[in-house]
This record gives structure tokens, sequence and C-alpha cells, in this order.
């Protein structure tokens, strides 16, 4: 393999207690050509400290400082000072399998440019990891195995953000981290579906992702549901919605209902459907609910789901084959 130079960024804050787990696991890496760009965004506790040590005592450690702008500004001041022809990302409280920068660099080299490598993950909690959190480490890692991504992105970000490895060059051309969209990790996946580069499949378990109570993905407003609909329905209108088609949003929940309201907001015309009797024939801002039937009598539909129960997910695409539509191009699932 090429002995490529390869850059690893990491923004922190406050994460005193994970640092030397995360800075051993990068440490004990098998591919060794490595340079970690690791950013303090103002910890107030002794994370500073704790990497400031590291770094005396290994060159290949860079350690940098901001004023508390963000994660964002953080990334974009470790990328400004890497050197890599290869970038990847890593969180201050994760860690990594002594073989994720070796297994990534030869599968993107392999692939070569326009291509995303990424890695099975495994979350990890002193105190157990949630059935939500495991639901989504299966999800995300069945997608992974078969580089299949991109098919379920407007469910959720189907790239993890502390494990995926890029060249360079491509970073630079889909523009990471410009402007400020957060959730930062689910808009840069955006940005590699819409530059239309390759997941690469992989079955090798490579990072560890810790949970905990006030992870920044817990607790932070740049986390919150709004913000994934909002980056969801933007990336739609972008690269899929197609005008010449009748959009039809499916599901009068809270999810439908907001996305409703947003297209309302943008004049975007669109049918709105549902299954709940309580609810067809009632009209909801402005719109007449109606029946899932009303969606055999349009030509060109092209539907939102919104329904986020897994079984009725699964009645749901049983009744769009047997009318013949396809997943991600006439309905898109949002949940």
């Amino acid at each position: 393999m090429k002995n490529l130079l390869i850059s690893i960024l990491i923004p922190f804050k406050n994460t005193e207690t994970y640092l030397d787990a995360c800075l051993n696991s990068i440490l004990a890496q098998t591919y060794t050509h490595w340079e970690l760009i690791i950013v303090d965004d103002a910890s107030t506790d002794s994370s500073y400290d704790i990497v400031k040590a590291f770094a005396e005592k290994d060159d290949r450690i860079k350690l940098l400082k901001t004023s508390g702008r963000g994660i964002i500004d953080a990334l974009k001041m470790a990328f400004s000072h890497s050197k890599g022809e290869l970038i990847t990302r890593m969180d201050s409280d994760d860690i990594m399998e002594p073989n994720k920068l070796e297994v990534l660099a030869e599968n993107l080299l392999s692939y070569g440019k326009q291509h995303v490598a990424i890695g099975l993950v495994n979350y990890f909690s002193e105190t157990g990891v949630q059935d939500g959190y495991k639901s989504y480490e299966i999800w995300l890692n069945n997608l992974t195995k078969t580089g299949t991504n991109y098919s379920e992105i407007y469910k959720e970000c189907v790239i993890p953000s502390p494990c995926w490895m890029v060249y360079r060059s491509d970073l630079i051309a889909c523009d990471a981290f410009n402007p400020n969209t957060y959730p930062e990790d689910y808009d840069l996946a955006f940005r590699f579906y819409k530059h239309r580069y390759k997941c690469i499949p992989c079955n090798a378990v490579v990072h560890n992702w810790r949970d905990y109570s006030s992870r920044t993905s817990r607790t932070h407003v740049h986390y919150a549901e709004n913000n994934f609909l909002d980056i969801k329905l933007n990336y739609f209108l972008e690269l899929d919605y197609s005008p010449n088609k009748n959009l039809v949003v499916w599901g009068a929940g809270s999810k439908g209902k907001t996305i409703a309201k947003k297209l309302i907001k943008k004049s975007i015309p669109f049918d709105w459907i549902c299954d709940n009797p309580n609810k067809i024939g009632h009209n909801i801002y402005g719109k007449i609910m109606k029946p899932l039937s009303f969606l055999e009598t349009l030509k060109k539909p092209q539907s939102i789901i919104t329904v986020a129960n897994k079984k009725e997910q699964k009645t749901i695409r049983v009744f769009m084959d047997d009318l013949e539509m396809k997943a991600g191009e006439d309905y898109y699932f949002f949940c």
C-alpha cells in the first residue's frame, strides 16, 4: 500500500474523561503514517492539558485552539492546517480499532477518488446501549456492508461522522464544512451524495462509538429533530424532487405536519394522505387530508413518507411494490 499521509481531524470540548482512551487508540494504529490535527473548542476542564501532554511526546499530534464557535469552525481550522492526501475524522470520546486507518486507506486506495471509505461501527456505553442506538447501529452497518448507504439517506445520517475517509481533493470539491450547516455530519453525507461519491462496502468493525448522556449529539440544539427535517427537505428539493411529478406527503403525525408546513411556506404544491379515518377529509393547514387510495389515481406521484413505525413501513413498501413504484425514485422514507 502506498504510504500516503492520513490527516485525522478531531474537534474536542470538555471530554477529559475519554481523551486518554481515544488518543491511545490512535497511537496504536497499524498504519503509522498519520498526523492528528486536534482542535480545542474552548474547553473549561483539563482536556487541553491532556492533549498537550500527548502532543509533547509525539510530533504527529498538532494541538490547536479556538474561541468556542462550535464543531464546524473547529473542523475548518483542523482541515486548514492538515497536509494529508487522505482525510478522516474522529470524535474525541470514541475509540479506534487498531486497524481502522489501515482498512479505510486500503479500501480507498483500491477504489480510487470519488469514493468514500467507511467501516462498521460498534456502540458501547458504561451504562448499557439503549435500544434506539443499537437499532441505528444494526441499520447503519447493514447498509455499509453492501455500500448502499445512500438508498436510505433521508431516514438518518447514513455515513457515521467519525468513521469515513476520502481523498483531500474530493473533500475540497464538495466544499465540506461550508457553510455552517448543522448537523454537520448529516450535511457532509448529503454533500458526498450530491457529488455522487460512491460508498465502499466494508465488513470490518473499525470504530467504537461511545454513548453517554452528555454527548453533544444528545444535548446540543444543533442536533434537534427540526434541524434533521430541515436538512432532509432542503436536500430533497435540491437533488431528488421532480416538479413534473405530483408530490405527496404520507402521514399526519408530527413529522408529516412539520414537512407539510415547510412545503406550504416554500409554496410547493403537494397532496396529503394518511390512513387515519379521524383525519381523512379534514382540513389541516388549508389542505384536505386524503385516503391512501388517492395515490393510485395519480399518474406520476413522488411521495415523502413520514411514517416511523417499522411494521407499517414494511406494509408501505409492499403497497408501493404493487403500484410498481421504486424506492429512491418514486418514494422516500423521511424517518
